[in-house]
């Protein structure tokens, strides 16, 4: 079994999956602070200096909540609140880590292609019968 864990391991694909997810978490990161450092100020400062991050609805508890408390203090205080904004900021930064992963999966395949040979898309295609064997074939059902 540990001979098996250990081929398992040692196959490209594991390794290639192992360093993608380290890059992915480190990749988040920095989207995440491009959504809440640039893109949600500007947004903010558009809709009249506004931290879309700390906005929220409450839901039940209103009477724990005083004017202008935070997200986080109404949570510590124990309302029970629909955090909006934060969601928002989240579905913002889905939406930038998809593009990205888009144009990153887009170029990979045209530089596939660029440095693809024809002799390797040839090999892709199924090879088809030849025209001699289909007149062949023709010939033995004509036979029958």
């Amino acid at each position: 079994m540990l001979t098996e864990f250990k081929e398992f391991i040692a196959k490209g694909n594991v390794m290639e999956l192992a360093v993608a997810v380290i890059i992915a978490g480190g990749f988040a990161v920095i989207v995440a602070s491009m959504t809440s450092d640039l893109i949600m100020p500007v947004v903010g400062a558009i809709f009249g200096n506004v931290d879309f991050s700390s906005k929220y609805y409450v839901l039940s508890g209103a009477e724990l909540i005083e004017p202008g408390m935070t997200l986080e203090a109404a949570r510590e205080a124990g309302a029970n609140v629909l955090a909006w904004g934060a969601f928002l900021t989240a579905v913002i930064n889905f939406v930038i880590l998809a593009f990205i992963i888009f144009l990153l999966v887009r170029y990979a395949n045209k530089a596939k292609a660029k440095f693809e040979t024809p002799e390797e898309a040839a090999e892709e295609a199924p090879a088809g019968p030849t025209e001699i064997e289909l007149l062949t074939e023709i010939r033995d059902a004509l036979k029958k």
